[in-house]
Formats: structure tokens, C-alpha cells, sequence
């Protein structure tokens, strides 16, 4: 597995993040910390009162990484919250139990409209799972 499983990916139109994880809960971790990271930089600088539990189903895994990663964004976009810290508690290939952390950000770095299907596949590697995810932003 790469020292930093979270890497932003050079995108014509929009932003990308290539996201790594051990498992599936891992790889869910990440991908919503790279796209926190998107929306207000410096994670360490947000104020960590706000917690949330989010519970989730859908048809496959990539479906499921979408609902997820929206259902943050929809926070960041409506609420200026964005979380911090990720805690998926429960998970299979279509369903995902959640408590995640974070606080409202003073401003947002960027504006992600939707969190994209474009090319997404999430793949076995020899160190767990990896995907590039696009946001339309």
C-alpha cells in the first residue's frame, strides 16, 4: 500500500482523488478524508463538535461509495459542515453504518457538485483496495 493512501489526481474538468484502503472500510475512510480535504484544506483546523451516524444501502459497492461521499458533500454544500473524522462501524458490499465527526468550516476551498460515476471502479491490488473517484465541482 502507498505511504499516503490518499493522493489528488490531476483532472481535465474536474477534481479526482485516488484512494487506498486495507478493506472496505478503510477504503470509505479515506475517500471521504481526501474529499474533506477538497472542501476546507486543513482538516486539523475545523472545530470537531458535531457528530452524525449515517446509515446506508445501496445496489454495489461503487453505488454505495457515491451515497456516501453525497451525503457529505449535501452537508458541506448546504450547512458549510464538514466532517473530519470517519468511523465506519458496519459495512458489506451494499450497506454502510457510519459515525463521522467534523464541524462548520469558516469557508470552503472548493464547491463539489456531485461526487461523479465517471470511471469509477473500486479494484483489488495486491494491498487491499484501490479507486479514483471524480467530482464534478
Amino acid at each position: 500500500m502507498p505511504e499516503n493512501p490518499i493522493q489528488i489526481v490531476e483532472h481535465t474538468a474536474d477534481w479526482s482523488i485516488r484512494v487506498t484502503g486495507k478493506d472496505l472500510a478503510e477504503l470509505f475512510e479515506h475517500a471521504a478524508s481526501g474529499m474533506s480535504m477538497l472542501l476546507a484544506g486543513d482538516l486539523q483546523a475545523l472545530p470537531n463538535d458535531v457528530e452524525r451516524v449515517i446509515e446506508l444501502e445501496a445496489y454495489d459497492p461503487e453505488s454505495l461509495l457515491v451515497d456516501w461521499l453525497s451525503e457529505l458533500a449535501y452537508w458541506a454544500e448546504t450547512e458549510q459542515l464538514v466532517m473530519s473524522s470517519f468511523a465506519v462501524t458496519d459495512i458489506s458490499e451494499t450497506h454502510l453504518a457510519a459515525s463521522v465527526k467534523g464541524g462548520r468550516a469558516p469557508h470552503l476551498e472548493m464547491h463539489i457538485k456531485a461526487v461523479t460515476y465517471h470511471d469509477l471502479r473500486i479494484t483489488r491490488t495486491a494491498s487491499g483496495l484501490e479507486t479514483t473517484i471524480v467530482f464534478d465541482v
